[in-house]
């Protein structure tokens, strides 16, 4: 970005605030990104993306069997609910199995209460 005189958001406000009780989550994905069914294995981000009303953050949920996109929200904030709401997404889908790891980075949206 920055050869092409860009640079990305540099406040980080509004972050939501990990819950500082939580156990640390094991790694149950172990570096192996395959699944042999729908369903059963997850991942998720959150990326930012330039728009005309400024930065917008992007959070996917992706099935790593189809490699599709099974849950997204987008909103012009970085907490929590914007997870949350494409967790809810994917799981209103109905094609989750009980047995699903889901994994992502330990960032506070993803560590929180909420």
């Amino acid at each position: 970005m920055p050869a092409h005189g860009q640079e990305g958001p540099s406040k980080r406000r509004g972050l939501t605030k990990a819950d500082t009780k939580a156990a640390p989550s094991p790694d149950l994905a172990g570096r192996d990104f395959a699944a042999a069914e729908p369903g059963t294995k997850l991942v998720s981000d959150i990326t930012y993306l330039p728009t005309l009303a400024g930065w917008w953050r992007l959070a996917t949920i992706i099935d790593l069997a189809t490699r599709e996109v099974i849950g997204c929200a987008m909103a012009d904030h970085h907490r929590a609910e914007l997870v949350v709401g494409a967790l809810q997404m994917a799981a209103g889908r109905g094609a989750l199995k009980g047995n699903r790891i889901a994994h992502s980075d330990r960032g506070s949206e993803y560590t929180s209460r909420e």
